[in-house]
């Protein structure tokens, strides 16, 4: 699934995390649990299934999006 699918109904601390962490190798449960809440990846057992569906095309967005916005 696309990231702009899901972005706009992720919840503030998650996005902001996400920014302040970009490209990380590790995603903590309350983030994981927010991306999946708004719609996005859903990983079966670990952070590691998410991070593989976050291209780094993903992480591009993710960086450029601005604060101001969310």
């Amino acid at each position: 699934m696309e990231i702009y699918m899901w972005w706009l109904d992720l919840d503030l601390a998650s996005k902001e995390w996400l920014r302040e962490n970009l490209r990380t190798i590790e995603l903590p449960e309350s983030v994981l649990q927010g991306i999946a809440d708004a719609g996005g990846p859903r990983p079966a057992e670990s952070s590691a299934e998410v991070l593989a569906l976050l291209t780094a095309a993903d992480w591009d967005f993710i960086e450029t999006q601005s604060e101001f916005v969310d």
